[in-house]
């Protein structure tokens, strides 16, 4: 269900890691309890009446999870039981509590992986009741759109982790930079990241980026081809748009940055294990980072949206949503914890006062985020941003050794190949 007009590129984000397990998991997958009350006849704001609920959630969101359910528990009769499972872990248990009839009242996910477990109908409809908030409009698109399938609507974002440009304040006005003042486009942040690097100081670079690592790449460049005006894929997820104009340029700039020893040691074979640590060390100028992890850095960094080619500013929305399972037979009490999430007073008075971003734009410029512009600007880039849509994103884009890796890698370091070849190996598999 959309209410608002959306960019083609804030769309949802299908795929299929562990598709073993969740498969194995999903063999004869039965719908929720005959006892469940449907979402029309479900109050506003749920029922409060004692009930103990249960919720899992992935441990790279533990802190956020514990901070929101610490709080609805201080001040409600129902009480919440929390269940952080190890990342690595986490696909397979969802999968193997979903063949048996064993999904907790709510369980949060990765919002790349809420459109499939949607699909398999892992959670309940909730867009009765979503309807029926006042400000549906403004709660994020790209998560609310993660759980839309045919007009029914299965999640609610639950915590917001975005990609923006982060430059070390002291570092670029060395470099003979404004350090208030945003590169406007690729161009300008390489300019800058070159700078930096000709400080000449020990054991500090221009920037840095993880070049064997598929989740960093397109968290952070993916949205500058967006911020360009073009698509990173087609409207259906069949076919790789990775050859564009935009995306070259980007793959040139970056391609630049390597071959003149601009990028942090290490960038090249980076996984994803370190590839920030050179930046919370105050090592790296100026990089595409995650926004989550600004409460972490010890000096003045600058944060905006990531640039396009010729300006513009977008991100990419990740982080994970939540939803009430199909097996819950507590779905009153469960919204209830849900709507109270969603309200101005958690967002503003939980969240943003943690120092996170929030799920609603029309509290971007709240009372906690005012006391920093940095978190005012990445609440409002948040609407800028998206999630892309493919049912085989994760062998594509994800998975070790991927074309999306293979076609980086080509451009950037010349490994081989061509970029036609590359991006058509990326709609083979997109298209299967």
């Amino acid at each position: 269900m959309i209410r608002k007009t959306q960019r083609s590129f804030a769309m949802r984000i299908v795929t299929l890691t562990a598709t073993g397990a969740l498969a194995a998991g999903l063999a004869g997958c039965a719908g929720g309890s005959g006892d469940q009350t449907a979402a029309e006849d479900i109050p506003v704001e749920g029922v409060d009446d004692g009930t103990t609920l249960t919720l899992w959630t992935r441990a790279p969101i533990e802190a956020q999870a514990k901070l929101l359910v610490d709080a609805y528990n201080e001040s409600h009769e129902n009480q919440v039981e929390l269940t952080v499972v190890p990342n690595d872990d986490y696909v397979a248990k969802v999968g193997a509590a979903a063949g048996s009839g064993g999904l907790p009242d709510l369980f949060a996910a990765d919002v790349v992986y809420v459109p499939n477990w949607a699909d398999q109908g892992l959670f309940q409809d909730l867009a009765p009741l979503i309807d029926q908030l006042d400000y549906a409009d403004d709660i994020n698109q790209g998560h609310l759109q993660a759980g839309a399938i045919d007009g029914a609507e299965y999640a609610l974002p639950f915590v917001l982790d975005l990609s923006v440009m982060m430059w070390n304040k002291d570092l670029v006005e060395q470099a003979g930079f404004d350090p208030e003042k945003a590169p406007e486009t690729i161009a300008e942040f390489a300019e800058i990241a070159r700078a930096v690097d000709g400080l000449d100081l020990e054991g500090v670079s221009g920037t840095a980026t993880g070049l064997n690592c598929g989740g960093c790449l397109l968290f952070t460049w993916f949205p500058s081809i967006w911020a360009s005006g073009e698509e990173v894929l087609s409207p259906d997820g069949t076919e790789s748009l990775l050859d564009g104009e935009a995306a070259q340029e980007i793959y040139s700039t970056w391609r630049g940055l390597a071959e003149d020893g601009i990028l942090a040691p290490g960038s090249e074979d980076e996984t994803g294990a370190t590839w920030v640590a050179g930046f919370q060390e105050g090592k790296v100028g100026i990089m595409p980072y995650p926004a989550t992890l600004l409460p972490s850095l010890s000096f003045d960094a600058g944060v905006a949206g990531l640039p396009g080619t010729d300006g513009g500013a977008s991100t990419f929305v990740g982080g994970d949503s939540i939803g009430i399972s199909k097996d819950s037979e507590n779905s009153e009490q469960a919204w209830n914890f849900l709507a109270w999430m969603m309200s101005e007073e958690t967002q503003v008075d939980v969240l943003a006062a943690g120092g996170n971003v929030v799920s609603r734009g029309d509290l971007a410029d709240n009372t906690h985020a005012a006391s920093d512009p940095r978190l005012v600007t990445i609440n409002e880039v948040a609407a800028q941003g998206g999630t892309p849509v493919s049912r085989n994103f994760q062998q594509a884009f994800n998975a070790a050794g991927s074309p999306w890796l293979t076609l980086v890698r080509n451009e950037v370091l010349g490994e081989g190949g061509s970029l036609e070849e590359d991006n058509a190996a990326l709609t083979d598999i997109l298209s299967q």
